[in-house]
């Protein structure tokens, strides 16, 4: 099984040379021509000093010398395309492979990047492909050089003498057993080492992120354990990849080395015994080091394919996720939205554990505001993530205008909704290009436009660099409400027919509120609006409210209708304006 999974991983590793097949074989036909430049050398060597020098034939000699000379500078135009368009083809396959993994990463679901840290999932993006470079460029080349060097050299050397030439092929036999028993071991090391790298990366990324909440709890010290204790395991699995690695190439060189004194030693009896020439033995030596080269190469592509596949492997751990949220094979581009909103018998868990909603059933008509009130954990995110199917519901369905949402485009689906979430996400860069965010394609004056109805035009213009200033890593250079504002001013941008406002203004101070308040109302207007607040005098003109807890929905009516009720909602709201603390919600 294992060796039918192996044949796979490299069919689909040689499958990227596909769009690169004329500068492959480019290479290649390079390579081949270094091979026969080095096969002729030994046997040129011979026949100047068997043939020439001792017949006093100087000028042909110096003929044969002009025409090695030409031969390595031939030879040197061919190791520069090797050289330079080799690693080229390399860095296009690194270059394809992570494409192809960034563009996969967009179409897996929030479940994959909740259970996924980021550092982890950059290392596999960055550093596991970094190897690929040099094992696509050297791997196909150092095992057509091999056979080819192999094979020359052995048809030459058993011409000079075959009982020399068995004595040298027992010794590689003996060194290829040795390589194929290590290369296991050198693989697990590596592979082990590629795991901790992502470990390490991941626990990096989490310290720097959040750093000012280190320091806030005065923690550094912490911090700085935690990623200790991470980077002695790093260490450690580098430490034991590279003991195998010098026990590999310590003993490949040993046999390599002892190889030449075994030629000379059996060489020189031969001499004694008078059963072989000096010309002879120094082309069997030339060769021995011709043929040496393709042992040498092999040593370093175990090497190079240990650490490269091992990265490959990984990249296909990712490649092989399969998104379970996807456009059905019929899923058509749902246009002219009116924003007719309805929940049947819907039921969803995050985990196999824990169920969060049970059989709900919401209709939101089109035009109107619901808003979603209660205690956390009754499942007021998750309504508003599922409708735009950032998860998939496990059973029931959710329609808008009448259609299901598995059987529109996930494209079309999200371009009609907009979403402001509780916790803001900038872009690192402009102010500009995170409000563009909502419509790329928006026009400097929409763009203004909608920053004004996010009421945070005019404090964009009071910067030295207005809308192109940057707004740094996470938007840090700006407060929370700034940040919050740009974030609806994207939406208003963006101008779709549903909106979902998930605690919109929960990081703005009073007097913006009532401002962005206004704005919202406004944008709401005439269109599908869900609201999560917990701030209850955001949603008192709300069409509906639905009040839930983790059992369900609890009460459902108007601020009005609600408050004479005497339930739940009463209670939260007399809580917030009037000191009364309910006994129970």
């Amino acid at each position: 099984m294992k060796k039918q999974n192996d044949k796979k991983i490299l069919k689909r590793f040689i499958s990227y040379y596909k769009p690169h097949k004329k500068l492959f074989a480019l290479d290649m036909a390079c390579a081949f021509m270094i091979a026969m430049i080095d096969l002729a050398f030994p046997m040129i060597s011979r026949h100047l000093i068997e043939k020439l020098l001792p017949n006093q034939m100087y000028n042909t000699f110096f003929i044969f010398i002009l025409a090695l000379v030409v031969m390595y500078v031939i030879r040197g135009v061919f190791e520069f395309i090797v050289n330079y368009w080799g690693h080229i083809l390399g860095v296009r396959i690194e270059y394809d492979m992570r494409s192809d993994l960034f563009l996969h990463l967009q179409k897996l679901p929030f479940k994959f990047y909740d259970k996924n840290r980021t550092g982890q999932i950059m290392s596999r993006v960055v550093n596991d492909l970094f190897e690929i470079t040099e094992l696509a460029h050297h791997g196909p080349e150092d095992i057509f050089l091999s056979t080819i060097m192999l094979v020359g050299s052995f048809l030459v050397l058993i011409t000079i003498d075959w009982r020399l030439t068995l004595v040298l092929y027992v010794v590689v036999v003996v060194l290829v057993w040795f390589a194929i028993t290590q290369r296991k071991k050198l693989s697990l090391g590596f592979k082990e080492v590629k795991k901790k790298t992502a470990s390490i990366n991941a626990t990096l990324e989490n310290s720097i992120s959040g750093v000012r909440v280190a320091k806030a709890f005065a923690n550094e010290a912490y911090e700085v354990e935690k990623f200790r204790a991470g980077n002695n395991a790093f260490r450690g699995s580098k430490k034991y990849a590279y003991k195998r690695m010098g026990i590999f190439m310590g003993g490949m060189h040993f046999m390599i080395y002892i190889l030449n004194v075994i030629v000379i030693a059996v060489g020189g009896y031969f001499i004694m015994v008078d059963q072989m020439s000096y010309g002879d033995l120094l082309a069997f030596i030339l060769y021995t080091n011709t043929f040496l080269q393709p042992i040498r190469r092999l040593t370093n592509f175990v090497q190079q394919f240990e650490s490269g596949m091992t990265g490959f492997e990984r990249f296909l751990e990712i490649m092989d996720i399969e998104p379970d949220i996807k456009d059905s094979d019929n899923a058509i581009e749902i246009t002219n939205v009116t924003g007719n909103i309805e929940f049947k018998n819907v039921s969803f868990s995050y985990t196999d554990e824990e169920q969060v909603l049970t059989n709900l059933n919401v209709f939101i008509k089109e035009g109107e505001t619901l808003a979603l009130v209660g205690p956390s954990g009754g499942g007021k995110t998750t309504i508003c993530q599922l409708i735009p199917r950032f998860y998939e519901i496990d059973e029931g369905d959710i329609t808008i205008d009448n259609i299901s949402i598995k059987d529109v485009t996930l494209s079309s689906l999200r371009r009609n909704i907009g979403v402001v979430q509780q916790d803001v996400f900038l872009f690192s860069g402009t102010i500009r290009d995170n409000i563009l965010y909502g419509r790329i394609n928006a026009s400097e004056e929409e763009m203004i436009e909608a920053a004004k109805k996010a009421e945070i035009h005019d404090f964009i213009i009071s910067l030295p660099k207005g809308y192109d200033t940057e707004v740094g890593d996470r938007g840090i250079r700006l407060s929370g409400g700034q940040k919050q504002r740009i974030s609806i001013a994207r939406v208003f941008l963006k101008n779709p027919p549903i909106l979902i406002l998930d605690e919109a203004t929960s990081a703005l101070d009073n007097e913006t509120e009532i401002k962005i308040q206004k704005a919202l109302e406004k944008l709401a207007k005439g269109r599908t609006t869900l609201v999560i607040a917990h701030r209850l005098s955001t949603i008192k003109n709300a069409d509906k409210i639905v009040v839930m807890s983790d059992e369900g929905i609890k009460e459902e009516g108007s601020h009005e209708v609600l408050l004479e009720k005497g339930g739940i909602y009463s209670k939260l709201y007399k809580a917030q304006f009037k000191g009364y603390i309910p006994d129970e919600v």
